[in-house]
């Protein structure tokens, strides 16, 4: 994560913004008295935002970390996908 102040964030926009989505990395912007804002890219919002609606839940959580639990316990097995036409006949 990086710490930027909101002056050097406005100079250095093009460069925060590109971090944000080819480095997945996360800046912190700071602002003089008021509260600082925090620069990711679109895709990680998207996961954060899915992540924590996956486990907003506290029943779907435990399924979750159960399952997570199972897998490192050396539990599942590897599929292959199918497409949603090949499924269908």
């Amino acid at each position: 994560m990086d710490i930027v102040s909101y002056t050097d964030a406005r100079k250095h926009l093009k460069a925060v913004m590109d971090r944000a989505i080819t480095d997945r990395t996360e800046t912190v912007v700071t602002r003089a008295g008021r509260e600082a804002v925090v620069v990711v890219g679109k895709e990680e919002w998207d996961a954060i935002q899915t992540t924590l609606h996956l486990l907003s839940s506290p029943a779907n959580a435990a399924r979750l970390r159960a399952a997570v639990g199972q897998l490192d316990a050396g539990g599942g097995a590897e599929r292959e996908l199918i497409d949603g036409e090949t499924a269908l006949r």
